[in-house]
């Protein structure tokens, strides 16, 4: 009597190995800890430009990059935090890119520096066009994306061989934020491929405060 049962244990041991063998085969390849950062930014960038970043959840997130809500929380426990991953991901990628010419100007290098931060950002204007439109009802985003672009500007400058330390590298950042803002808004609408529009407001501005800059933005300042 004991021969049968000891079969039909077999069997249903069998059922489950093929249903999870099956299941694995089906699901999505589990993010590990180095691509993972990639993964949730990509995921949630695609999903902010598809239904708006308020419908956007660290749920969703982590289903779709196959991960736990657990894991997910361990590299980015806010929506915020993601958006500020995105933000240094961008400032790597701009890093990343050729060294400041010495012998260019301190604006020539400045304006180079900020056309790769709009180049490296241009896979994602639907998402970033969702979320500063959503960010008057996300305070919580719009504080972040504050924060991250202060220190992002800091970046950019030092990209340019420009210090951004001490009391007037702080004057820089701001002088470069609101810069960067007024030139972001023209970018959001630009669908040209070189990005000529955006180009042109950048250069305008920086030509506009040249005689300042001169000041400001002179190397070893």
């Amino acid at each position: 009597m004991a021969q049968p049962k000891r079969r039909k244990t077999a069997s249903k041991a069998k059922a489950k190995a093929k249903a999870k063998a099956t299941a694995t085969a089906t699901a999505k390849p589990r993010a590990t800890s180095r691509d993972l950062d990639h993964r949730a930014i990509e995921s949630a960038m695609r999903m902010a430009a598809g239904q708006g970043w308020r419908n956007v959840t660290l749920g969703a997130i982590a289903a779709d990059c196959g991960v736990t809500l657990a894991e997910l929380y361990r590299r980015y426990p806010s929506r915020t935090a993601i958006l500020a991953g995105l933000a240094r991901q961008v400032d790597a990628e701009v890093l990343n890119g050729a060294a400041a010419d010495a012998g260019e100007s301190p604006r020539d290098r400045l304006f180079d520096a900020m056309m790769r931060r709009y180049d490296a950002l241009k896979p994602y204007r639907a998402a970033i066009a969702a979320i500063v439109a959503d960010a008057p009802r996300d305070p919580l985003a719009l504080l972040c994306l504050c924060g991250q672009a202060g220190r992002s500007m800091a970046w950019m400058l030092e990209a340019a061989g420009i210090p951004s330390g001490g009391p007037l590298g702080a004057l820089k950042v701001k002088g470069l934020g609101l810069i960067h803002l007024s030139v972001l808004r023209v970018w959001l609408n630009d669908e040209s491929d070189d990005l000529a529009k955006t180009m042109a407001t950048l250069d305008t501005a920086l030509r506009r405060i040249e005689p300042l800059a001169r000041t400001l933005f002179r190397q070893g300042s």
